[in-house]
């Protein structure tokens, strides 16, 4: 039986056959997660962007990347406020006007107003409309199913 060339023969083996060189991968022990792992967790859904808003709403006036980076504190590349912004700018939920090389960007609503078009957004989504607002209805409290009838009413304002 002949044997296979570098394996038994007492010679080097093929690069592909060796352990691994000892480094400083394989010193080091078992691999440490990087110091920003931990600061990295996921944000829940929708958190930047709403951070964002609460900025430009408290600003009213137009605000740069820069400018929204500095008013909300956090520590935040202005490229991911930048990108951020870009994404709300694409929905409609934010205008932009020219400032310098960049933009400025001011909300297109208040709160109530986004909110509304969302739950709007939402039932334009479902086929079987009357369902969902029977559902919706069936779930508010009672001063609130009262000021809905107020404002179909048209009472409240």
């Amino acid at each position: 039986m002949s044997q296979v060339k570098g394996i038994s023969s007492g010679e080097p083996a093929p690069r592909s056959y060796r352990e691994p060189a000892p480094g400083p991968a394989t010193e080091a022990g078992p691999e440490r997660p990087s110091p920003h792992h931990a600061a990295s967790e996921r944000r829940p859904s929708g958190e930047l962007e709403s951070t964002i808003l609460a900025a430009l709403w408290a600003a009213e006036t137009p605000l740069t990347p820069g400018q929204v980076q500095g008013a909300i504190g956090a520590a935040l590349a202005r490229t991911t406020v930048t990108t951020i912004l870009s994404r709300l700018y694409e929905k409609g939920t934010v205008t932009r006007t020219r400032a310098g090389r960049g933009f400025a960007y001011t909300p297109t609503e208040d709160a109530p107003g986004l909110t509304a078009r969302r739950m709007h957004s939402e039932l334009q989504k479902e086929e079987d409309r009357s369902t969902v607002l029977a559902r919706f209805v069936s779930q508010l409290t009672d001063e609130d199913e009262q000021l809905l009838r107020d404002l179909l009413d048209g009472e409240a304002r």
